[in-house]
């Protein structure tokens, strides 16, 4: 507390919460935000992404507090390090605006922050720039340089420079969808005091909420004689879960129909999510008291990545729920823990399953079976797992696999055979039904691409356009056949990420280099021989092979046809082709 009081008295955009949280106010106030643009207006100006863009509206608002601004290279090393700001404050997780030294600006120097959409946000005066490494923060924050973690394979196209300085917040970012909904931490708070009970039980979830979720909330606010905060976030996710228009429509009939109105808050958080485990659940601690809560319920796998690129968990199940509670005094939020649900149809109650009698008949559906028995297939899902409206909005939200998208991407050296196999994978697609886009690596260079060149940053650039159109194909339904030589490993793995893990099929065409240089009918091998080309992929450039793709086919051994029709048959395994 002194620390917090000390941090107080030197600042005056921060003020107390009723709840003892503090919060920070950085937007300016209205009379000034006419002239306040007008000058930003004059300014060079820095196009921030999603992530940055959410960042900044959780630091506007105080949902970040006692954190004022991006942090600099001090504070920055003590979160990595000791999970501390310089202050003593406890922040888990760092939160920078990262530049390419290209754009970096000079120290001193004003910058307009613009959204992906150009449109104004704020104003930061530069007052620190300093370089930082990938693979520190990585091991540091989340304690794994695995390329399947989706904020490790992001981090590698974040500029390589971090810049500070004091922020003028002139708007927040707009939204259009359930505006009603999107609650500052003050305006939560001051609806939760309405509310009239001492204790808030906040609930984290990027997911529709299962019986047993609604079962352990219940629970909860009963056992702490609370009300709950249903807390769900709406900014960045997991690559590849439920959007979140459908998951708010699920919230916003469970709370109307199943819940006490008088003990429900639903309230929605733009949060940019690392999936960093433990550190994310101490740090969605620290924010829900901000947002007015005295507990977290933190289940198991809290904030988990999934499977690293040898199938194992990159977390241990529980390892967030013992994180959060080291620090739960400190931070003044209780974490109540819950462990896996099971379903008891004799009783028609859900349990722990370290409570369940030994005899008894238990049910359950696992992420897995979701997906693969119920969603893909189709499948409605029973009544005891979910509410029947819940299940109704979630099925058209999410059709069958064989009318899901999937992007099928083809990767190896330049000769190895891609866009023969690509060609005939499309064809035989189509005669399946399929809608199909070829996204062939010389033809978007043509129409796409023209003008970059083949240096490391140029072949990123191109690789990411690919990218994003195969996930807006994948998106909408469509299959994208991508067929790119894509030499580098954490490119392919930001592309993974862009579509969705669940409907992205990495397929290696492992031709020897040999071989391609005897098919080689460009003669591009031969030029890069002679130091014509520099730059040449397997020549005088590295290409890293996939460590664990979903497919590998060798077309030294096996005919185009031959590979296509193996890799149909995959799809089918899949569901994503009927049968």
């Amino acid at each position: 507390m002194e620390v917090i009081e000390k941090h107080l008295a030197t600042n005056n955009r921060i003020i107390q919460s009723p709840y003892g949280g503090i919060l920070v106010d950085l937007m300016i106030p209205p009379e000034e935000i006419i002239e306040s643009k007008r000058y930003a207006n004059t300014l060079a100006s820095i196009q921030i992404s999603e992530r940055i863009e959410c960042d900044l509206e959780l630091l506007a608002t105080g949902a970040f507090s006692p954190l004022d601004q991006f942090m600099g290279k001090a504070d920055y090393d003590c979160v990595l390090d000791e999970m501390r700001l310089t202050n003593g404050y406890i922040f888990p997780i760092p939160i920078t605006l990262p530049v390419e030294k290209k754009i970096c600006p000079k120290l001193g120097q004003d910058i307009a922050l613009r959204n992906t959409k150009n449109e104004l946000l704020a104003i930061l005066t530069v007052e620190e720039i300093y370089e930082w490494e990938l693979d520190e923060a990585a091991r540091k924050v989340f304690d794994t340089l695995d390329l399947r973690h989706p904020l490790i394979a992001e981090m590698h196209s974040w500029g390589k420079f971090n810049i500070s300085g004091r922020l003028k917040v002139l708007q927040l970012p707009r939204h259009f969808d359930f505006s009603d909904l999107r609650l500052t931490p003050t305006q939560t708070r001051a609806r939760l005091k309405k509310l009239g009970r001492e204790n808030v039980v906040a609930f984290q979830t990027r997911n529709p909420l299962h019986r047993a979720h609604e079962e352990l909330t219940k629970k909860a606010i009963e056992d702490k004689d609370a009300v709950l905060l249903l807390h769900p976030v709406v900014g960045m996710t997991k690559p590849g879960d439920i959007d979140h228009y459908s998951r708010v429509r699920t919230y916003k009939i469970l709370a109307e129909r199943y819940y006490d109105r008088e003990r429900l808050l639903l309230s929605l958080i733009p949060l940019a999510m690392r999936m960093a485990g433990p550190r994310e659940a101490l740090w969605h601690a620290l924010i829900r008291r901000n947002y007015g809560a005295t507990h977290l319920i933190v289940g198991r796998d809290h904030a988990s990545p999934g499977k690293d690129s040898k199938g194992q968990p990159f977390y241990q199940p529980y390892a967030a729920q013992d994180l959060a509670r080291q620090f739960s005094e400190e931070l003044a939020v209780e974490v109540i823990p819950f462990r896996e649900l099971i379903y008891l149809p004799e009783q028609d109650s859900y349990v722990e399953v370290d409570q369940a009698p030994a005899d008894a008949v238990t049910r359950s559906i696992s992420g897995t079976e979701l997906r693969e028995e119920y969603l893909n297939k189709g499948r409605r899902l029973p009544d005891w797992f979910m509410r029947y409206e819940a299940a109704t909005i979630l099925a058209r939200s999410h059709p069958p696999r064989h009318q899901q998208g999937v992007c099928v991407w083809f990767t190896g050296l330049s000769g190895s055979g891609k866009s023969t196999t690509a060609e005939i994978l499309t064809e035989t697609l189509l005669a399946h039904g399929r809608r199909v886009t070829l996204l062939d690596g010389d033809v978007v260079r043509n129409y796409l691409s023209a003008g970059l060149g083949f240096t490391k940053i140029d072949r990123d650039i191109n690789v990411r356009r690919i990218g994003f159109v195969a996930a807006e194909i994948a998106h909408h339904g469509g299959v994208a056949v991508c067929a790119a030589v894509s030499p580098y490993r954490a490119m392919r793995n930001e592309v993974r990420n862009m579509v969705g893990a669940d409907c992205f099929i990495e397929v290696f065409v492992d031709t020897p280099l040999e071989v391609c240089e005897q098919r080689d009918a460009k003669g591009i091998y031969e030029k890069a021989r002679r130091g014509e080309i520099k730059n040449l992929t397997g020549i005088n450039d590295p290409y890293e092979s996939p460590q664990n793709p979903e497919i590998v086919i060798e077309t030294d051994f096996a005919s185009p046809e031959q590979n296509a029709r193996s890799i149909l048959a995959f799809l089918k395994k899949r569901g994503f082709v009927l049968k």
